[in-house]
């Protein structure tokens, strides 16, 4: 099952990749000039010959017809609102597909945060919250700010490293030793409590 998914996913990436080659380059540049000047026909046309490639693109990271055609719709709207962001004679079909990554990225994001707030309403009865009362003092004791934010947001909101080191701007492998550190720190003062 997973390599016939593997398998259609790159199939439709591979399908999403080629929108730009459904049109010559320099008539897509063409029309995106058109939206930029307020022509909606040329807007039209855009969506026309782009959306089978879109649709295709964010199917890989929604996996159902529902969801894609929200993120469709959002996608369309922000090239309309973000044109004067597209540099003309660049390449319009990336410019499109990377609209359409970051909106994906952002709702998967949205998504995730939501669930992980659910499950912590979920979770807080009053044995667990003696337990994660116990675990947040132990963590404003021994940690620093920094290291807090970094457990918290790997921990809690299940950012991967990566993504905790761009929003905190920083390096990858200092936010990997500093969450490590934080981890030995707060098992050591944890197994003191118990003690």
């Amino acid at each position: 099952m997973y390599v016939i998914d593997k398998i259609r996913q790159e199939k439709l990436l591979a399908f999403a990749l080629n929108i730009g080659k459904a049109m010559n380059k320099t008539e897509l540049d063409r029309l995106l000039r058109l939206v930029a000047q307020g022509d909606n026909v040329a807007f039209e046309e855009v969506y026309l010959r782009t959306k089978n490639g879109v649709y295709a693109f964010l199917y890989t990271y929604f996996h159902n017809a529902a969801d894609t055609e929200d993120a469709m719709q959002c996608v369309y709207l922000k090239i309309k609102l973000n044109i004067a962001s597209y540099r003309f004679g660049s390449n319009a079909s990336a410019w499109i597909l990377q609209i359409a990554k970051h909106h994906a990225f952002n709702e998967l994001r949205r998504r995730r945060k939501e669930t992980v707030s659910d499950e912590m309403v979920a979770l807080h009865t009053p044995e667990t919250t003696m337990v994660s009362d116990g675990i947040t003092d132990v963590m404003q004791r021994t940690l620093t700010e920094e290291e807090q934010r970094i457990v918290t947001l790997h921990v809690l909101w299940k950012y991967k490293h990566r993504e905790i080191a761009e929003m905190l701007d920083c390096p990858i492998g200092t936010i990997t030793s500093k969450y490590k550190r934080a981890i030995k720190k707060m098992q050591q003062a944890l197994k003191e409590v118990t003690e």
